[in-house]
């Protein structure tokens, strides 16, 4: 009579374990890499130079679409723009102006309102953003385009966007 053994042996065992703990490396080598990635995607998304390249872009597309045709200047390097707006539909004449310069490694915006004859009154600066290596304004017809140059450091960006001047 044969005795039926129930079980595994050893060696069974033994190669069932090492293929477990490779599978279990595999995964989570995998999962490391994915969290490593997502790490530096979102480092990317969120850091100081995409925040400020999107400040920018905001700040520059809001001013522009909202700007006369006529009432635009550029200089001759690019490096600063004003444009002349209405502060509402209720306005008669552009009654605000906006100027857009780069000061060091700042692109700052000037903004104010204007009179009747066109006389300008500053109401006030701000930052749009910092670590500019460089900033320059084109323009085609009613179009106003900004190429601007962001570097931290230890991350560098280019942002050309571009705008058109909704006001005849």
């Amino acid at each position: 009579m044969k005795k039926v053994r129930r079980g595994f042996t050893l060696t069974e065992l033994v190669v069932t374990s090492v293929i477990a703990v490779i599978v279990i490396l595999a995964i989570g080598i995998t999962l490391a890499g994915s969290v490593q990635g997502w790490r530096t995607a979102y480092g990317r998304a969120y850091s100081d130079v995409a925040m400020e390249s999107y400040s920018a872009r905001r700040a520059f597309d809001g001013v522009v679409r909202k700007a006369i045709r006529q009432g635009f200047w550029l200089s001759d390097t690019g490096e600063e723009l004003r444009v002349k707006y209405y502060m509402g539909y209720q306005s008669i004449y552009p009654d605000r102006y906006a100027r857009f310069y780069l000061a060091g490694t700042q692109l700052k915006l000037e903004y104010g309102s204007l009179d009747a004859s066109g006389n300008a009154s500053e109401l006030g600066t701000t930052t749009i953003c910092s670590s500019v290596s460089s900033c320059i304004f084109k323009t085609d017809g009613r179009s106003v385009q900004m190429l601007l140059k962001l570097d931290s450091g230890s991350q560098t960006a280019t942002i050309v966007s571009s705008a058109v001047m909704h006001n005849p």
